[in-house]
């Protein structure tokens, strides 16, 4: 596996494969690798001759400066996982490297649609353009044929379908299933933040969202949100943003039942760690 710091040398190793007629694959991360990061590396093995695994702590989608600045960065621990998982090539640019006239601003503005404002949207303003910019950095360098994305950022991989929607992106975009704990607990890089007290509350979250699953066919949809929603605020140290079923392409919560795209969302602060889950129902 090689480890490549600059857009230059990515596109000098990777072009010649594209033309000798490889399949690129991109697994874009910030780092901080758990098996949940893994099972995307495989599902991209099975689908693309070469995969390249992006590790960037993105500046532009932190609306918290302390968040940025508390985020984990075990660089020789992710590339030992990599290397161990068969990755081709992990890109690790500076923060120069990618946005060249940083801290100054550049210029990105683009329509994600009504979706962006909800949600994650109203409570991390900006969050999605600085997370479309990279991802759109990261493709224009890696020009990939095919990108594999999380579904535990469900919202966040919504915005990117979106973005390639808009601008005619020639990507595919592949959401892989949740990698949880033994437990239930989503897998995130965050759980590094959650002590022994906070690691057992942050149950709470996937438990409200397995009763939702659980219990969809069989009650109404205000019913089954109260009764979730009561779950969370039982448990001590979890402060909840929201807990909602919706439509998974507008975000917007659903007042009656759909027989397609319904997801239950879930966001909330553990501790001092915020974490986000969710279901997809149908």
């Amino acid at each position: 596996m090689k480890v490549i710091a600059t857009i230059t040398e990515l596109q000098q190793t990777l072009t010649p494969l594209r033309q000798g007629g490889a399949k690129i694959a991109l697994v874009p991360t910030m780092g901080a690798l758990h098996n949940g990061h893994l099972s995307l590396i495989a599902a991209a093995q099975k689908q693309a001759d070469i995969v390249v695994c992006s590790i960037f702590v993105n500046p532009t989608q932190f609306t918290d400066p302390k968040d940025l600045e508390k985020y984990p960065r075990p660089l020789e621990h992710d590339i030992k996982m990599l290397t161990e998982a068969g990755c081709n090539f992990v890109f690790m640019p500076s923060v120069k490297e990618m946005y060249p006239s940083y801290p100054t601003p550049e210029n990105w503005k683009i329509d994600l649609g009504p979706a962006e404002f909800v949600l994650e949207g109203e409570f991390r303003k900006g969050h999605y353009q600085g997370v479309t910019q990279i991802v759109y950095k990261l493709f224009d360098a890696v020009k990939p044929e095919v990108a594999f994305f999380g579904q535990k950022d469900f919202q966040q991989v919504l915005m990117i379908k979106n973005m390639v929607l808009e601008l005619g992106l020639a990507v595919d975009i592949v959401t892989c299933p949740i990698i949880r704990e033994t437990d239930g607990l989503a897998m995130s890089s965050r759980n590094i933040h959650l002590n022994k007290a906070d690691r057992e509350h942050s149950l709470a979250l996937s438990k409200a969202l397995f009763y939702i699953e659980e219990n969809y066919t069989t009650q109404p949809i205000d019913r089954l949100v109260e009764q979730a929603k009561a779950m969370i605020s039982s448990v001590e140290g979890v402060e909840l943003d929201y807990l909602t079923i919706v439509n998974g392409d507008t975000l917007l919560p659903i007042k009656e039942k759909a027989s397609n795209n319904t997801v239950a969302l879930i966001a909330a602060k553990v501790g001092e760690t915020r974490l986000i889950d969710n279901v997809i129902i149908n």
